[in-house]
């Protein structure tokens, strides 16, 4: 499938090869165990071990994360849950972490335990590969490109190339792209890891998540320890993130296409300022992202003068729910601040835009942002 474009990779990953009287994609297996009887070398064992759902599902997403090529991919429960076992499986007491500064909000919790466990976690912004000055002795290196929420965007074969000279493992958050968008482990990454609760899955009701690796040795930490802490994702989630697969090209060129129309249209509105989308000639991160981005994602961040702009503006939005989390069909928008976590304005907006028609999108922003700015 390495040839094949990414709609017919995305409509056929995962599926298994046809059987008379059977469905294309099987149904999802529920099951706490299975016949064993006997040594227990069958592929199948314990429901918190492996299951055939997870295995379909696994099998996708690593074609879509290498196409043609031989990785593990493991999936958990959330990304979060992604996110904590790369960390936690490969760092020891003593070991030197490099985080982002500006990454998913929920990273500070993460830096907190692994200082609670002995590990020195440095930090340093995205933007600019400042995170090439803090690499020496480290473990292992976390990316997030783009950055959540302010959208920036790092060189990750530099940063990698660095890294991997001084024998530092590199791990690549690659939620706001996903694997249309950027391939992690093209670039030279360790770990590719996602959370699959936004775009990859894209419909806003599933949590899920997945970590890609080339290491069948690295794999293997990662699949242990989904098994010890029992983060792993249920049958019927996984059948529907696999389900969802199938229109991730459909939904993302049209996602990605309607956030560049909206950041075309918000750029030099006098009523907006601090504009981000990688997509944008503009963009500071464009030279970035157009040398290892094939799509550019489908989120546009932008500051409005104040909170109380901020929450007209979303109030007056008919076409984009005031809700958290991104990557769906239905556009969403939020001021990120009220959640005290980001290093952003009291008016800063992270939207998400949705596969709506582009022109009645951004009518419907024009339109609250006039609400907003007057008060009406």
């Amino acid at each position: 499938m390495s040839t094949m474009g990414d709609g017919t990779r995305a409509v056929r990953a995962g599926l298994p090869e046809p059987q008379q009287y059977e469905p294309t994609l099987p149904g999802p297996v529920f099951a706490a165990h299975f016949h064993l009887s006997g040594e227990p070398t069958g592929p199948y064992t314990y429901g918190r071990d492996t299951n055939p759902t997870w295995t379909h599902l696994e099998r996708a997403i690593g074609e879509l994360e290498a196409p043609g090529e031989s990785v593990e991919t493991t999936v958990f429960a959330s990304g979060m849950a992604a996110v904590s076992a790369v960390l936690l499986s490969q760092v020891r007491t003593g070991d030197a972490v490099v985080l982002p500064d500006d990454g998913y909000q929920a990273l500070p919790l993460v830096r907190a335990q692994l200082e609670a466990y002995g590990v020195e976690v440095r930090t340093a912004p995205t933007g600019g590969d400042a995170q090439l000055a803090l690499l020496e002795g480290a473990k292992l290196l976390w990316i997030e490109t783009p950055s959540n929420p302010g959208l920036d965007v790092c060189d990750v074969r530099r940063l990698v190339e660095a890294a991997h000279a001084g024998g530092t493992l590199v791990a690549v958050d690659n939620t706001l792209a996903t694997p249309l968008g950027q391939r992690p482990l093209e670039l030279g990454a360790d770990f590719s890891v996602a959370s699959d609760t936004k775009g990859m899955t894209g419909h806003g009701d599933l949590l899920l998540g997945h970590v890609t690796c080339r290491d069948s040795e690295l794999a293997a930490g990662v699949r242990r320890w989904r098994k010890v802490v029992g983060a792993i994702p249920g049958p019927m989630e996984a059948w529907l993130a696999h389900r969802s697969l199938a229109t991730l090209e459909l939904r993302v060129e049209r996602q990605c296409a309607n956030a560049l129309a909206l950041a075309e249209a918000l750029a030099g509105h006098p009523e907006v300022s601090g504009l981000r989308y990688p997509g944008l000639p503009t963009d500071p991160s464009y030279p970035n992202a157009v040398r290892q981005m094939r799509r550019f994602g489908s989120v546009v961040s932008f500051v409005l003068a104040d909170r109380g702009t901020a929450e007209r503006f979303l109030a007056a939005l008919r076409l984009a729910e005031d809700a958290t989390s991104f990557g769906g069909v239905r556009s969403t928008a939020e001021r990120r601040a009220r959640w005290g976590g980001d290093t952003v304005p009291e008016g800063f907006i992270r939207f998400s835009v949705g596969a709506e028609n582009a022109r009645d999108l951004v009518a419907d922003v024009e339109r609250a942002l006039a609400e907003a700015v007057t008060g009406s």
